[in-house]
């Protein structure tokens, strides 16, 4: 293997390192995220066993994993924005509230995705 090769791997190894401690930060600071992963963990199960085909079952899996990965985003949203100051300001307002918006979103469609699998 090549220097460069043994670059990309070590490269890949960190990335993973920090997406890894993403997902602890955001388990250990964000209580939705919290819950969001423990429904995960029933939903996932219940998606496979649902899901009469290998559509449904990947349907009600996504829409799961859509919902922790939005809120990740939401997370490092609110992160970001909290960063710039403790005063209102209305853009950073905006941000957090679209951010929101888009987890609510999220569930809707979670939520009504698994509802047409059901019935």
């Amino acid at each position: 293997m090549d220097t460069k090769g043994l670059k990309d791997i070590a490269a890949l190894i960190k990335a993973t390192e920090y997406s890894l401690a993403g997902l602890r930060s955001a388990w250990n600071n964000e209580s939705a995220f919290r819950t969001e992963c423990v429904l995960t963990l029933i939903m996932i199960p219940a998606g496979l066993w649902i899901g009469e085909t290998a559509v449904q079952k990947a349907l009600l899996v996504l829409t799961c994993l859509m919902v922790l990965t939005v809120e990740l985003l939401n997370s490092a949203i609110e992160a970001v924005v909290d960063r710039f100051g403790g005063e209102w300001q209305e853009l950073s307002g905006r941000a957090k509230d679209l951010g929101s918006a888009a987890v609510l979103l999220s569930l809707v469609l979670a939520g009504l995705v698994w509802l047409l699998v059901l019935i």
